[in-house]
């Protein structure tokens, strides 16, 4: 996987793990809504900037497409979060989350060392 995919994935993951501990700060601080609703939008641009990323390794780049629907799907599942959020809609909003944070540690997980495609190109 090429560099720039795995660094928008890894900022991907990092920006949904803050989230939710923002939304903690929603219920504790009083500030706590500025906070949750800055990570959520920066989550989106991750988002956004993930796709555009796998295009741009694929279309230029020369390498698979196969990376591009993961973060399509990734984005429009953010999309749908941020919606359920503005619209106080907690019951889907939460286990989207959930989902969300879920889905990106399992693109995290799919990320290998490049020792190991090295080992694997040569072998």
């Amino acid at each position: 996987m090429p560099i720039p995919l795995r660094i928008a994935i890894a900022v991907q993951t990092v920006a949904v793990f803050l989230t939710p501990i923002t939304a903690g700060l929603l219920l504790t601080v009083p500030n706590g809504h500025t906070l949750h609703s800055a990570t959520a939008y920066t989550l989106f641009v991750v988002a956004m900037l993930h796709v555009v990323t796998a295009i741009l390794v694929w279309r230029p780049g020369g390498a698979s497409p196969k990376p591009i629907l993961p973060a399509v799907v990734f984005l429009g599942l953010t999309l749908a979060q941020v919606f359920l959020g503005i619209a106080h809609v907690s019951a889907v909003h939460v286990p989207l989350g959930v989902l969300l944070f879920g889905f990106s540690l399992l693109q995290l997980s799919r990320i290998r060392p490049a020792r190991e495609v090295a080992d694997t190109a040569a072998a």
